[in-house]
């Protein structure tokens, strides 16, 4: 199943629910959707994805300020242009220098293109113009690989992140949401780690739908390599980005900074089982930062896994509990979740005065018309009426010049006769 992201008219960021105009921050650039992003420019921001780590503000200042062709020029060259950059610190700078004496972008653009992949920048027709959101913070382009278009697979598109070692409750949650939200057309979006994340691409696979993994690594390399076979599927049926240039290695602190892409790339994150430090929550805290919708799946109140998302839902989380209930709170008007109610008894379809004159039977022997009446508070011709209506139905049957209720069924009998 494709994802339904060409529905309607697509949306800009400032379109998404729930995006709030004002971040309280110094804005960064804003994208151009379909501008040409030269040469030397994607060459110049695939060397800076090496040079700088994921999330730097200070060198997303830089790069704002004066951009990648000519800060990529005042790194590696010593003519005392770096050092007018504002806060450009000497330490800073030597340890720029350092990583770009060994950078070689039109390699790893080589190594990538081999690979069916590709570099995004941000202004060009693929990338999200809702990752703007991340002001200086954003990334310097995004590694690509995957046959979908990046930009329309996250107009549509929701979170799912949660525990690594997460309980068969929390697996079960998340495969479920993962393959409920891809039959109702949304992109299921997470980081291809252990538990919760993996159990939501493959929901998400097992129902033919869309998936997207965002990796703390380079997009070749398979992270955690027991989802070596996972991340070749989405690899091969939908995409699997990064901000890491190819061959790079995962760290601590890169997962923590991967989860702000996840947050801004999507219209909301659902977090299934998170312990109260967890980098899940790190998700959810971004996206209510950035004004998306951040959800909560509940689970027992004595489990260590789930606290952290029960504090979630103390706060601005919302409580989900399956597909249709996160769709109808990030999607369009109109998509909204089945009513809910539970099972509809016999009983439960008479009028008042019929269920008055059935509960005015004594639940054993019989009764007189008169008893019933008088027990009813209705007249006597009313209540023998209502006593030969529901004979008709199922619920009373005649007992000499009496009323009895008709005996519970037994196994395989007529459910409709006596159904309480």
């Amino acid at each position: 199943m494709t994802p339904r992201a060409d529905s309607g008219q697509e949306q800009e960021p400032g379109d998404l629910p729930g995006r709030r105009s004002d971040h309280g921050t110094v804005p960064g650039p804003r994208s151009r959707p379909g501008a040409a992003v030269s040469g030397r420019e994607r060459v110049a921001r695939a060397a800076l994805t090496r040079v700088m780590e994921p999330g730097d503000e200070r060198g997303g200042r830089w790069l704002r300020e004066c951009g990648a062709v000519e800060l990529m020029r005042r790194i590696t060259t010593r003519d005392g242009t770096a050092e007018q950059l504002s806060r450009m610190t000497p330490k800073r700078l030597d340890g720029y220098r350092l990583r770009a004496e060994n950078v070689d972008p039109e390699r790893d653009l080589a190594t990538v293109a081999a690979l069916g992949g590709r570099f995004v920048c941000p202004g060009e027709l693929e990338w999200p113009s809702q990752l703007d959101d991340l002001g200086d913070s954003r990334p310097i382009g995004l590694w690509v690989r995957g046959p979908r278009d990046l930009r329309l697979w996250a107009l549509r598109s929701v979170a799912v992140v949660g525990a690594r070692a997460c309980t068969p409750y929390g697996s079960h949650m998340a495969a479920s949401l993962g393959s409920g939200l891809a039959e109702l057309g949304w992109v299921v979006v997470s980081g291809a780690a252990f538990g919760v994340d993996g159990a939501a691409h493959r929901g998400a696979l097992a129902a033919g739908g869309a998936t997207m993994a965002v990796l703390a690594c380079g997009v070749d390399v398979a992270y955690p390599r027991g989802h070596a076979e996972l991340i070749g599927r989405m690899v091969e049926q939908g995409l699997v980005v990064g901000e890491l240039p190819p061959s790079d290695h995962p760290t601590r602190s890169r997962f923590v900074l991967r989860n702000r892409v996840i947050a801004a790339l999507t219209r909301g994150t659902v977090v299934v089982e998170a312990q109260y430090r967890s980098g899940s929550l790190v998700t959810a805290r971004c996206a209510q930062r950035l004004g998306r919708f951040t959800m909560g799946v509940p689970g027992p109140a004595t489990s260590g896994l789930s606290a952290g998302v029960h504090e979630l839902l103390r706060g601005e989380g919302v409580l989900v509990t399956d597909a249709a209930e996160v769709a109808e709170l990030v999607g369009d008007i109109g998509e909204l979740a089945p009513p809910r109610h539970g099972p509809v008894h016999p009983r439960d379809l008479l009028d008042a005065v019929s269920a008055r004159v059935l509960d005015a039977l004594p639940s054993r022997g019989a009764a007189s018309g008169r008893d019933v009446a008088r027990a009813a508070g209705t007249g006597a011709d009313e209540a023998l009426g209502r006593l030969y209506e529901l004979h008709s139905l199922g619920f009373v049957e005649r007992d000499g010049d009496g009323w009895r209720l008709t005996p519970r069924p037994t196994c395989n009998g007529d459910a409709r006769r006596g159904g309480t």
